[in-house]
């Protein structure tokens, strides 16, 4: 049997990933604070199992909780790969050093970086004791790479995910493991919503993203969500470790 988890499947690109999974017929374990009926529905009418998995990433005693559960339900006897997508993450704190809170830094830090480190440590020990070979894909953002005003602790937070992909990779050489960080570029999502509304002088290029919606220039999830399954379409093309970015592979 084949399982896919995905973190922050309840809406925007985490939701059109796990439809995307439910379309090729693999199993679904949703991880969100919140459900999504219309996800259990499609995978009713799939026959493939679905699965919701209420957790809050920011707190650390509920996300333990939540990798028991999430390892209870996918790794067992019948199962002989599992896509593993951490694709859950927070956009605020936007606002420039010196006026940064400390609790939204906090926040940030542990949905954006530990969350993800705890959930795959946790998934490479116990799919290692059993043998069972993992698809590990981490959503990270091109502002990893970039120097963005108001940015700094979004900026960090996933240039810190691209390096654990990377040594991640490393260390499991020689495993039949699959990992990769994947860039999406700008999607229309709630995250996108956040940053508009942001101000000019917490986030000084505010107005190109204002612009990029007016004119229609952002990708829907689903066109994004379609591009990475056609990534994993082509395991023998994927490079252990390496940032995948969407502009790339669309060839744009």
């Amino acid at each position: 049997m084949q399982y896919a988890v995905v973190t922050g499947a309840s809406r925007g690109l985490g939701e059109a990933i796990a439809r995307q999974f439910i379309l090729k017929s693999v199993n679904v374990v949703a991880v969100s604070r919140s459900g999504n009926e219309e996800l259990k529905a499609l995978a009713d009418e799939k026959g493939v199992s679905f699965h919701h998995v209420s957790c809050d990433l920011s707190d650390l005693d509920d996300l333990n909780e939540g990798l028991n559960q999430m390892i209870d339900l996918v790794l067992h006897k019948d199962t002989h790969y599992v896509y593993l997508v951490n694709n859950a993450g927070v956009i605020e704190p936007i606002q420039t050093v010196g006026q940064l809170e400390a609790e939204a830094v906090q926040k940030h830090m542990q949905v954006n970086v530990t969350a993800p480190i705890l959930t795959v440590n946790r998934f490479i020990k116990e799919a290692n004791e059993r043998d069972i070979s993992l698809g590990i894909i981490n959503i990270t953002s091109g502002a990893a790479e970039k120097t963005i005003h108001g940015w700094s602790t979004y900026s960090s937070s996933k240039a810190a995910i691209n390096r654990f992909t990377q040594t991640l990779a490393l260390e499991q050489e020689g495993k039949d493991h699959t990992i990769f960080a994947y860039s999406p570029g700008v999607i229309d999502t709630d995250m996108q919503g956040e940053i508009r509304s942001s101000s000019e002088d917490a986030f000084a290029d505010v107005g190109k993203f204002r612009k990029l919606k007016e004119e229609g220039e952002l990708r829907s999830p689903e066109e994004v969500a379609g591009v990475l399954m056609n990534l994993l379409e082509k395991p023998d093309k994927i490079e252990n470790g390496q940032v995948y970015k969407l502009y790339d592979l669309i060839g744009k």
